[in-house]
Parts: C-alpha cells; structure tokens; sequence
C-alpha cells in the first residue's frame, strides 16, 4: 500500500509506503512524515520517488523551499510551476496568501465563511509575526502581537485590500486611536512611540530599506496556481545569507499552507471533490540555524496544517539540527519528528540521534544498522576508485514503537535525470 520505495533488506520483497496512501488506507493517524539522514545518502531520491508516483495518484506536490535545487527539474519534468526567489529576482508580499483566499469572500454559508477567513487571519498573523521575530531575533512581546493584529484587521479584514509591509508601518507610525488603546499610551505620544518603537523597528527591517531588499515590501509576482505540481526553487540565495534563507522558507511554507488550505475550504464549501496536496517541507536547519526564534513559527504552522490535514514530508539531517539552546525550545523542535505519523531514518553516527532511541524504542540491532550506514565509501584498492557509500538509499522505516521496516530505494532509468543533484559539481568538473 503506497508508493513503491524498494526492496526490503532482509527479505527481499518490495517496501511500499508514503504518508498519503498510508493516512488515506487507516494505517497511520495524520498524513505526515519526517526524513533524517547525513547528507549525500539519498533523502531527496527517497522524497523524489514519492513526489512522482503520488503525482500519478493525483496527489499534487508543492515543494515549499527547495534549496539547492533538489526538485525543480522534477518539477518542471512534470509540466509543474517553478517560482524563483532571490536577491533581485521575484517578490512575495507577506500579507498577500493568494488570490485562492481571496475568494473564500464567496462562501455562502456565513459560518463555514467566517470559519475559513479567520484561520487566514491567523496564518496572515503567523507569517508576519514570524519574519518580524526574524528580524528582531526575538519573539514579540503580547502588545506587539495585538497592536499588529488590529492594524491587519482594520486595514484589510476579508483580503480584500491587500496590504504591504510599508502599509502597516505608516498605520501604526499614525498613532490611531484604537491602537493607542491596545498599547495602554491613550494620551502620551511618547509613551505610545516607546511601546511600538521594537514593532516599528522590525517592519523598517522588511522594507526596501532592509536587509532582505525589496523582497518582502512589494506585492507578489507571481502566485501559486492550485491544482499543479509547483516548486519554490530558492536555490539562488547564498547559503551564508541564513537569515534571508530562512525569511524566505517561512513565507513560502506559509504561502503553499495557505493555498492549499483555502483550496480545500472552497471544496467543502462548492460540494465538490478536495484535491489532495503533499507539501515538501526541505531543509529544516537553515530556519533553525538563523534564528531560534523560527521554532515557534514551525511549531505554530505544522499545528494549523494537522487541522486541516494537509500531508507534509519534512526533512533535516540530524537530530542534532533540532537541538536548541534551551530545553524547552529542544522539545519543541523534537516534537516535529515525534507528532510525524512515518519516520524515515538514513544513515546516523551515535552522537546525532538524539532522543531517536526514547521516542521510537530502537532495537540494538536497529541502531547498528543505521551508525553503519553513516560510514564513509571505502577507497577501492584494485581500481583506486570509491565505492558507493554503504548508507546510500537505505533506510529504516519507524512507525511508533513497532520494529522498523529497513530499506534500500532503487531508481529506474527514467528517474536519473532528474535525481542528479552534484550537477553544478560535474559542470566545474
């Protein structure tokens, strides 16, 4: 049942299995899964194949911030839509989720209306409140949160007046009443200017003047189109630019969410089939890497996904990357894996499993298999050559606390044009 993955490693037989057709067929609670594994050992080949054969399923994939790129030649391949996001190359408003939300305006039954616009709101508020956290490197303080919340509701409450970031900003530099009220500064502009001067500061960070550029101050061009396999190919920001890669994973994970959410609302509403989406959430690192603060924007995003049910596959490398500086934030992070219906674990060294043994009661003879798969190819003394790295393509399916399903994914021919992701390495070459 699933996507065919490849060959079992003790038996032989075929290893099927992807979050959708597992959800879909009751053998799993909610359609998610969570990929770890050392670079280089095929994580993406594993995400790739699933990517393709649900497609043929008619499940759509979105992959929300591919960042080498890893899948915008499958995407392509697949006659889906690539959005390119750089310094200088695109814009995406962060108040702006689609004009797939905006018709959620037509809804007729007002409950089901007003159900779907505010949980838009509150993805708005979330995005926003991410990339302001982003910028800061802190979380926002209750009153930031509040005044930045009415400022949204009274500039544009149903999306139907998109606001920029710079909108904002001249709206809460105003001092309107209502917002003086929300600050507790009624009658002292100093006082008000002195509670928003940090939520003032970050939204001067997203505009143009920023460190990010005109990226996040102008308004979108180019929208997801619902219905189509779509990549946002963010392979063009510098790895050493952490905080705009991160700034921009945040909106793009939030921007696909949304789409895909507002889809199905209007499904419900219209009395027609949902579509069914697979969201590809890459390199879970970068965000953490360039700001802790971004955990709370993921713990916030994945929570609103699970009510809606929208499948996501997401990926790092090691437990480590999940390792925050605090315990609680650790938690935090660590429960992205642990909620995750299927773990799919490549090659790890001891160090980097982190709670892997506790969550998922890990047999020896498992842990062995996977600290063995973490080696490095061995040099070939007859050919002076390296061998395949003994970890490549295999993989240790964990559901819960059952034995784990060991695995090795095996490509057809027709895949390897699209699974060779060294090729900037052997254009140099």
């Amino acid at each position: 049942m699933g996507t065919p993955l490849g060959y079992h490693l003790k038996r032989g037989t075929i290893v099927c299995a992807d979050p959708v057709m597992w959800f879909l067929s009751n053998l799993i609670l909610n359609p998610s899964a969570f990929v770890l594994g050392r670079p280089g050992l095929g994580k993406s080949s594993l995400m790739r194949r699933m990517v393709v054969i649900l497609a043929a399923w008619g499940v759509i994939p979105m992959v929300l911030s591919d960042t080498k790129p890893d899948y915008a030649d499958l995407i392509a391949a697949m006659d889906g839509q690539v959005i390119k996001m750089a310094r200088g190359r695109g814009h995406r408003n962060p108040l702006d989720l689609g004009p797939m939300v905006a018709s959620l305006r037509a809804i007729k039954d007002e409950d089901k209306r007003r159900e779907a616009l505010e949980e838009m709101r509150g993805r708005r508020l979330t995005t926003i409140s991410g990339l302001l956290s982003l910028v800061l490197d802190r979380g926002l303080e209750a009153h930031e949160s509040t005044v930045l919340s009415e400022t949204l509701r009274q500039l544009d409450p149903d999306f139907d007046n998109i606001q920029r970031v710079d909108d904002l900003r001249e709206y809460i530099a105003s001092r309107p009443a209502g917002l003086r009220a929300l600050a507790l500064a009624v009658d002292d502009d100093h006082e008000y200017d002195s509670r928003i001067r940090g939520l003032m500061d970050g939204l001067v960070a997203l505009s143009s003047n920023g460190q990010f550029g005109d990226l996040f101050s102008e308004h979108t061009d180019e929208h997801i189109e619902p219905g189509v396999p779509m990549c946002f190919d963010i392979s063009g920001i510098d790895d050493a630019d952490a905080k705009l890669g991160a700034a921009v994973q945040s909106v793009c994970w939030a921007h696909g969410s949304a789409t895909v959410s507002a889809e199905k609302y209007l499904a419900e509403a219209e009395g027609r089939d949902q579509r069914h989406y697979l969201l590809i959430m890459d390199e879970l690192w970068r965000m953490l890497k360039a700001s802790e603060v971004m955990v709370h924007f993921l713990d916030a995003l994945t929570r609103l996904n699970r009510q809606r049910g929208l499948a996501q596959i997401m990926c790092t490398h090691t437990m480590s990357d999940l390792k925050l500086s605090s315990a609680h934030l650790t938690e935090i992070a660590w429960g992205f894996v642990e909620r995750s219906a299927q773990v799919f674990m490549g090659g790890l060294a001891e160090r980097e499993m982190g709670n892997l043994q506790e969550v998922f009661a890990m047999t020896s003879a498992e842990k062995s298999m996977i600290t063995d798969w973490s080696a490095e190819a061995m040099i070939n003394p007859d050919t002076g050559t390296a061998a395949e790295p003994p970890g490549r393509g295999k993989f240790l399916l964990k559901i819960g606390k059952k034995p784990g399903v060991p695995f090795k994914t095996v490509l057809t021919s027709v895949e390897m044009s699209v699974n060779d992701t060294n090729k900037a390495w052997r254009m140099a070459a």
